[in-house]
């Protein structure tokens, strides 16, 4: 079944980052009062969610050892190092944000790494749209930008990418590791395949043809070493029904299994102010997920796959649906969480004049004199986060952490830090990986989550109710690459938490590994909750569908993690 995916969890291929420093925050030998007022926020949030010092640090840290505790290694040398023993530092980020460089956009690409950096993120992807002036002027001369803010947030790190009008389909992020050939690459892509600038957004077989030759074009750069290595995420998937199910198939399998360039989604989109309800905001939808389908949506798509479900795509919210029915294959495939920040909701910035066709951007921003609370934005960090476990702070590390499905997402803070492993015999893996067992051996899965270390940015310190434990069947390849079901899946486990602070340990008795299965993890405040799409023996009390127009995102919060893979032999 090509399980590329997790093998390599007692062994990590390093890519000359491992010497790489760890950011002044994180580096407990540098004083409090060395850091900048950032640095020092930064380091306040890890003290707060028990990520600093020694003792246990759920989530930031995986011990090499089966069934060791994780805990932080204390000592200046290997905090220097960016390394814990063998375990992974756990690094939020957004890869999905707009800049003055977007034609609807308008903040600076400093302004968004400095609010990034305000709010905790370790890493950040700057994606304005794909169109006919961002590959003529817009990729070149963003690019200076990002530069600049890299040389000024060090403990940030700012990708370049896109927004790639996915030929035939909807959006996704291409980014690629910086060098010397980001932009020429990001330009002959764009240039070559985005489907704004080819005229080829319909669907269409030669269309859906040309998402996957941009997706080998990019695996191309990589092999050739003009860049050192090339990622996209979809999109807001289910977001217009225009992503079909073999479409997604397609894209995650353009690639050798050994280098996926397409190894994920949007698990939940950004927009997420989209429904405060008026008068204190827009009145909209959550995610602006308000439409309905069109000619080029795919027919078999239910009419709610197109509003989010406590803030979650429908593709991943639905226990059972597409994101399971892919699992269910044995083969990669990712969620993520972020902005999508283009206009920030209770923000004062107007954006600049100028002509963007012209300039390919918009004028810095300006004083608008008033609130605005008709936008459906957060900036990075201050509702979504993705969280990367990479082996060293550094690009390389965080897009491999990426491509290895080391990822749990939260919103407004929900959880501070996840541990998740899987373990039997004298083996383990974690997120993204697959544990190699005997058939018939005794297999567990054992969760630490660090809840809530302080207050999010609504003021408030959420409290997490309960944690679901999501289990299926890998049932192979499918024959029709338009499933997007998986019968086998549904919640197994269900643990309620009692406690607000600190932190919470679940075991779940898988049994005796008798056939290949996946768990994957999600957890809710509690506040919203309905039966699933697919009843009750399936999902008793998954995520509710949001109201138009009422959905305050503040008081529905959910995590969820990727997968875990159980393949006995």
């Amino acid at each position: 079944m090509g399980h590329s995916h997790g093998h390599g969890h007692h062994h990590h291929h390093d890519h000359g980052h491992e010497g790489a420093a760890l950011p002044a925050a994180f580096d407990t030998s540098v004083p409090d009062e060395a850091l900048s007022p950032e640095q020092q926020s930064r380091r306040g949030l890890l003290r707060r969610a028990g990520l600093l010092g020694a003792g246990l640090a759920a989530g930031s840290v995986l011990a090499g050892t089966a069934g060791a505790a994780p805990a932080v290694a204390s000592s200046a040398a290997s905090s220097r190092s960016g390394r814990r023993g063998n375990g992974f530092l756990w690094l939020a980020g957004d890869h999905h944000i707009h800049t003055q460089y977007s034609s609807d956009g308008k903040y600076r690409v400093v302004d968004q790494v400095r609010q990034g950096a305000r709010n905790g993120m370790d890493w950040l992807v700057i994606t304005d749209h794909g169109s006919a002036t961002h590959a003529k002027i817009g990729v070149e001369k963003v690019n200076p930008d990002i530069k600049a803010a890299r040389a000024a947030y060090e403990d940030t790190l700012v990708f370049q990418g896109l927004e790639w009008n996915i030929p035939a389909a909807e959006h996704g992020t291409v980014f690629v590791h910086p060098g010397s050939n980001e932009v020429s690459v990001l330009k002959q892509f764009e240039t070559g395949y985005d489907g704004a600038v080819k005229s080829a957004t319909s669907s269409s077989a030669a269309n859906e043809a040309l998402a996957v030759a941009g997706l080998s074009f990019l695996s191309d750069q990589v092999k050739r070493r003009k860049v050192k290595d090339a990622l996209m995420l979809a999109n807001h998937p289910a977001r217009k029904g225009i992503d079909s199910p073999h479409e997604i198939r397609a894209w995650r399998d353009a690639t050798p299994a050994s280098h996926r360039i397409a190894v994920g989604f949007e698990g939940a989109p950004g927009h997420q102010a989209g429904g405060l309800p008026t008068p204190l905001g827009p009145g909209g939808a959550r995610g602006i997920y308000d439409n309905s389908p069109s000619a080029d949506s795919f027919a078999a798509y239910p009419l709610e796959s197109y509003r989010t479900w406590g803030g979650f795509d429908w593709m991943t919210a639905t226990v059972g649906g597409l994101w399971d029915s892919l699992l269910a294959e044995g083969k990669p495939w990712w969620i993520t969480a972020n902005s999508d920040s283009h206009q920030v909701y209770a923000d004062t910035a107007a954006r600049g004049g100028g002509d963007f066709d012209a300039n390919g951007r918009y004028d810095d921003p300006v004083y608008g004199g008033r609130i605005d609370i008709t936008q459906s934005d957060f900036f990075p960090g201050q509702y979504s986060r993705t969280h990367v476990g990479a082996d060293g702070f550094s690009y390389a590390a965080v897009m491999d952490g990426i491509r290895a499905g080391r990822i749990w997402v939260d919103h407004g803070r929900l959880i501070s830090g996840l541990d998740v492993r899987v373990s039997g015999g004298s083996r383990w893996a974690t997120l993204g990986g697959a544990l190699h067992v005997k058939k018939g051996t005794k297999v567990t899965l054992t969760v630490t989550v660090a809840l809530a270390g302080g207050p999010n940015w609504a003021g408030f310190v959420p409290d997490l109710a309960r944690v679901d434990v999501i289990q299926g069947d890998v049932t192979g390849e499918v024959k029709d690459k338009d499933t997007f079901t998986a019968p086998t899946a549904k919640v197994v486990k269900s643990y309620e938490v009692n406690k607000s602070t600190g932190t919470v340990r679940l075991t779940y008795e898988l049994g005796r590994a008798d056939r290949p299965v996946y768990v994957r993890l999600r957890g809710t405040d509690g506040n919203r909750s309905a039966v699933g799409v697919n009843g009750k023996a399936v999902d008793p009390a998954g995520p509710a569908i949001d109201v138009v127009g009422d959905a305050d995102p503040w008081t529905d919060l959910w995590f969820y993690s990727n997968p875990v893979w159980v393949l006995p032999s």
